[in-house]
This record gives C-alpha cells, structure tokens and sequence, in this order.
C-alpha cells in the first residue's frame, strides 16, 4: 500500500490507552507542517497566490456535497486536480479528511489513527480539529484510536489544507490515516462514519486523499485507472479494491476512497463524477508518471 517514498520525493518542488487525559496533551496538540517547502511554498504569500490561482484555473461552482477524493503529491504536479474538486464544493462546517499511511508510523497498527484535539498549523494560518466529531467516532469503533505518530510526517493531509485555509478558514478538521486496504476494516470504519454524521448538527463532508496509478507510462496507467475510477463512479468500495488488486492498480489511497464511497453512499449519495485527471508528465514529461483524479460525489 505505500509509495516508494524516494520516488514521491522527485515529485515534489525542489491500541492507545483511552483513558488518559487529553489534557495531558495539550503541549503536542498542535500539529505542525511535515512537508511545508517541499511538497508546496512555505511562504503564505506565494501559497495563497498559488492555491488561488490553482482555484481561478478550476472554475467550478461551489456547491453541496457529501464527499470527494483529491490528489496529494506536490502542489505543481497535483494541485491543479485538486483544484477542480475543492472549487466545486461548498466548504462545510467539518471536513473529515481519510488518508494513507505512506510510512508505517503510529502505535496503532492495522487502524485508524486519528489526529482527535488541538488544530493543525499551516503557512496560512491554524485549522481547528473537530474534536467531538473524533471523540464520537472513536467511541464509536475500535479501529479508531489517537496515534500522533502516524501523522508525524506523513503528507497525504496536509497538502488538502491550503486550500480549506484559502476558502474556509474556519472549517475544522478531521484528520485519519488507514493502516490497512481489506473491505472489512473499511466497511467498518465507514458504517462508523456515517452513523455519526447523521448523528451530529454540523455539515460534513468527506474527502478520501489518493494518487491514482504510480509509476507506469501515462497509457498504462490511464488505462487501469480507468478501471478504478469506474468502480468509483458505481459509488462500489468493495469493487475499487478488488479491481486494484486484480488489475495492480498502485492507487495509495484505495482504502480511503472505499471508506469515503461506502459511507457516502450509506449518507444518500446518488452520483460521483470524476472532474479531472491527469498526470504528472503534464508538468515535467518522463516515461513513468504518477497519475492523479479529482472525484465529487453528490446526492
């Protein structure tokens, strides 16, 4: 399930004991940036320049949904595909952002590791988690659990977030990275997912962070995202991750995007529309690229 992490480099510009006390990390609450002047400008000047221009170029029309899937390399090789989905959303009160987890970490292998209180900081400013949000999804399933480490310097997050601070500085966030790619653990997490929202007062949307195919030439891996992305448009996350299996489908995000599809479709949604894909021989030509898909899904 993990990108070749000296590969993702090239792309790039240039259980926990449940019972402590969260005040007990009030000190380590604060999450800071991992890949700030790498993956994007660390500058919040240039950023917002950039996110807004990446936006500007999109031209969709926000609009309500109830989720989504957006790319997470490099600002300049990705970002432009994001663009198309986040300009097309209506920013909500939370946006649960489901993720990989590229490098292993955390304490609470083979789950979910949650970033549950205190707020992330980026160039353009804090982004306040959702706490009770999180605290009722981890009480709700034992996948779930808070596990810093995971997110330590992990990027698959923290490239979505400039463009929440551009368009929703004060929507708040919850972050999970997934430690696995079965269908049970991800029918699990989504049945979870969605029995919250519908228990919560606030809006939230969904978003599922994933590359589509690493590393393979822009016809082949076109080709087998094609494959995947039908099984997403079928709102299908039991199908996405057979059909990447069978089909060897390199998508990171496999199991976030079947968690987000499955619990989405138990919330209503009807419809999900690729917006954009595209590869990252778009901005610097090679024989082997990682490609990228902006996914909205809708009632």
């Amino acid at each position: 399930m993990f990108c070749r992490r000296n590969r993702i480099i090239e792309l790039v510009p240039a259980k926990l004991n449940r019972n402590h006390s969260r005040r007990s990390r009030a000190m380590s609450n604060l999450r800071q940036p991992a890949v700030a002047g790498t993956f994007y400008s660390e500058d919040p000047v240039e950023l917002r320049e950039q996110v807004e221009m990446m936006l500007a170029e999109a031209g969709g029309e926000p609009a309500p949904a109830l989720g989504g899937i957006v790319p997470h390399a490099g600002l300049v090789y990705s970002g432009t595909c994001a663009a198309h989905v986040f300009s097309r959303i209506a920013i909500p009160d939370i946006v649960v952002i489901v993720a990989p987890n590229h490098h292993g970490l955390g304490i609470n292998r083979g789950g979910a590791g949650a970033w549950d209180a205190g707020s992330w900081q980026t160039p353009l400013g804090l982004l306040e988690v959702a706490e009770d949000l999180l605290a009722r999804l981890e009480s709700e399933c034992s996948l779930v659990a808070h596990d810093p480490d995971a997110h330590r310097y992990e990027h698959a997050i923290e490239v979505e977030l400039p463009f929440l601070s551009v368009l929703a500085p004060t929507v708040r966030i919850a972050p999970i990275v997934l430690d696995w790619v079965d269908w049970d653990r991800c029918r699990e997490l989504a049945d979870a997912l969605a029995h919250v929202i519908t228990q919560t007062t606030h809006s939230v949307l969904l978003l599922a962070s994933s590359d589509m195919t690493h590393y393979e030439s822009a016809d082949t891996a076109e080709k087998k995202d094609r494959k995947a992305l039908a099984a997403v448009e079928q709102l299908d996350g039991e199908r996405l991750l057979a059909t990447c299996q069978r089909e060897h489908v390199s998508m990171c995000g496999r199991a976030p995007a079947a968690t987000v599809l499955e619990a989405v479709r138990q919330l209503g949604a009807t419809r999900a529309e690729v917006v954009d894909y595209r590869n990252s021989g778009w901005v610097r030509p090679d024989k082997e690229v990682v490609a990228y898909a902006g996914v909205v899904v809708r009632q």
